[in-house]
């Protein structure tokens, strides 16, 4: 039988069960996990982002509005918790051109000379290459080029999941553009 997610919600916030503290958890962890290895790099753990995305939903579990799904308020706070873990990142990284492999390098140079062919690699090559550039952008930049690119969202989508209006979507998703060309034009030897 499928969970109840409001049962198991007013259970917790009424008796602190703990089965359905792990009734919950076992619903949403295939949500929160999916979003939270879309956002991270090989640097960071996801399960980390995870167990601290779950410590924040029981924290604020009271303010969750029952009458909304719970899979989008449990998205939108992970998404938080992403976006709340690169901004507490001491610095964002600097990349230089030594830091790519030969394959990404070549990629990069196709980036900058539109008249080249395209370099014979796979997308997991220019995957890489893209995830390596947004480190070095800000959180709120990489959040919305993250979920407008990689993880194909409307604007609608990205401003119900993030808070903000859709204008402001726009307007992010066009100057975080523009700092990643910036940030491969930095990249130049």
């Amino acid at each position: 039988m499928p969970p109840d997610p409001p049962a198991l919600i007013r259970q917790w916030l009424d008796h602190r069960d703990e089965t359905a503290a792990r009734a919950l958890i076992d619903h949403l962890y295939p949500l929160v996990t999916r979003i939270v290895r879309r956002h991270v790099t090989g640097r960071e753990n996801p399960e980390d982002l995870a167990q601290e995305t779950f410590a924040r939903l029981f924290n604020q579990l009271s303010r969750y509005d029952p009458a909304q799904p719970l899979e989008n308020w449990s998205a939108r706070l992970t998404l938080n918790v992403c976006r709340n873990h690169w901004r507490h990142q001491s610095r964002r990284p600097e990349l230089h051109w030594e830091d790519l492999n030969p394959v990404e390098q070549n990629l990069a140079e196709h980036a900058w000379n539109a008249d080249q062919p395209l370099p014979s690699s796979t997308n997991e090559d220019a995957h890489a290459l893209l995830l390596k550039v947004l480190q070095t952008l800000p959180a709120d930049d990489r959040l919305v080029l993250t979920l407008l690119h990689l993880d194909e969202k409307t604007t609608d989508q990205i401003a119900a999941l993030t808070g903000w209006s859709r204008t402001l979507v726009k307007v992010r998703a066009y100057r975080a553009r523009a700092k990643l060309r910036a940030a491969l034009t930095r990249l130049k030897p």
